[in-house]
């Protein structure tokens, strides 16, 4: 029937009955396969018992499709066995037509179980029975031809920064896949799913993004050897060296507090803001704000000078080779200034220097990941936390590919 969207019935008739409408159909289909043998059965024995299938609504009313199926007997089995036949608009011991399965995961992406089981009087159980009809909790490798780059990131799934897991994505034409979602950031479970992937699917990586976690590094190198290479991602490099400059913006304010009259402390109120923006992005009175602070204090000019440096020779078109060579420059120039307050990045600049300068390959970031780590965020919010990995995988995985699958 067209316009109920079901195939092989034919309508007896309709009931509507306390708001509710009841379609009985008959099947016009013929046959099934034997549920011992599995070969093709004709033989009709009459009809089971009656099932109902909720299915789409019709002009706001609860719809049901109410069928007694077909049974035949099999005359190649010894006891000739009775099968029931099953049509393909419906799945076996579902309440729903597939249909309306379908549309209730439509309604899900983006939204919570209980929001729409209360919407359309579906129970949040029957629901996530649906959800694992249709969604897979781990990856269907069958289904990706190449990954190329993979992400690699942590997120934290209680307040307070606890309960990480991490998040294991792949970019592959510009289009970001969930591949997994692991119970620990150790670096044995990140190899273990790294070598899950399949063989020939794990030639096909080129490159790890992934921030400076030596685990995440040592797995990626163990799993991938030298098929890819590891590329620290830009901007958890880049919060490492701001890192620097705001805690001697810290130390010096703490300082200038103590000498300055109230009034002119009042001034650098903004200051924090402004140190965190370019130059060239600045407006009058920020830079005014700015030459204030440098003329209290002249450390920070020089870390800002510093910071704004190493920006420009990430935002270079730069090869590794002359992207190594402008690194070891800046180097030289915080040892030279004298400053301490980039020391720590330093060494870990110089401890990663090759992942962090693999940047200048091909400029790939962990932007993809981040991507998906703000829809978790958001996702955890709207459901008060979720703490079943397999379950955030197929909801995180159907906020990506929903609309694709069922819309």
């Amino acid at each position: 029937m067209v316009l109920l969207a079901l195939q092989d019935i034919e309508i007896q008739y309709i009931e509507l009955v306390e708001d509710k409408i009841y379609i009985y159909v008959n099947s016009t289909k013929d046959g099934c396969s034997c549920h011992r043998c599995g070969r093709p059965v004709n033989h009709f024995h009459g009809v089971g018992q009656e099932i109902r299938l909720q299915h789409l609504p019709i002009l706001g009313h609860k719809t049901y499709i109410v069928i007694k199926p077909k049974r035949y007997r099999c005359d190649k089995c010894e006891d000739q066995p009775a099968t029931t036949q099953k049509l393909d608009w419906y799945t076996q011991k579902s309440s729903f037509t597939n249909a309306y399965e379908e549309y209730l995961m439509l309604s899900l992406i983006n939204s919570t179980i209980q929001d729409v089981g209360i919407k359309n009087d579906v129970g949040p159980d029957a629901i996530a029975g649906i959800l694992d009809r249709h969604v897979q909790a781990q990856v269907n490798w069958t289904k990706i031809r190449s990954l190329g780059v993979i992400g690699i990131d942590e997120i934290s799934m209680r307040k307070g920064h606890r309960g990480f897991v991490v998040i294991i994505t792949a970019c592959v034409q510009e289009r970001a896949i969930l591949l997994g979602v692991l119970p620990d950031r150790t670096k044995a479970t990140v190899k273990q799913f790294f070598l899950s992937i399949p063989k020939k699917l794990r030639k096909t990586v080129k490159v790890v993004c992934s921030d400076l976690y030596a685990g995440f590094i040592s797995a990626a190198k163990e799993a991938f050897g030298r098929k890819a290479y590891v590329c620290a991602d830009r901007f958890h490099v880049t919060r490492l060296y701001r890192n620097g400059l705001d805690s001697l913006r810290k130390k010096e304010m703490k300082r200038l507090k103590k000498e300055l009259s109230a009034d002119q402390y009042k001034e650098l109120d903004k200051v924090l803001w402004v140190l965190r923006k370019p130059f060239e992005h600045l407006n009058e009175d920020e830079r005014r704000t700015l030459n204030l602070l440098f003329k209290y204090s002249p450390p920070p000019r020089q870390a800002y000078d510093l910071c704004s440096a190493l920006t420009s020779i990430y935002s270079s078109p730069l090869s590794k080779y002359h992207g190594k060579h402008k690194m070891r420059g800046w180097i030289q120039q915080v040892t030279n200034s004298g400053l301490t307050c980039f020391n720590s990045f330093v060494k870990t600049l110089q401890a990663h220097f090759e992942e962090i300068t693999n940047y200048f390959i091909d400029r790939h970031t962990s932007g993809f990941v981040e991507g998906i780590n703000n829809k978790i965020k958001v996702l955890k919010r709207r459901c008060y936390g979720m703490s079943d990995l397999n379950r955030l995988f197929q909801r995180v995985w159907l906020d990506l590919e929903g609309y694709a699958i069922f819309a």
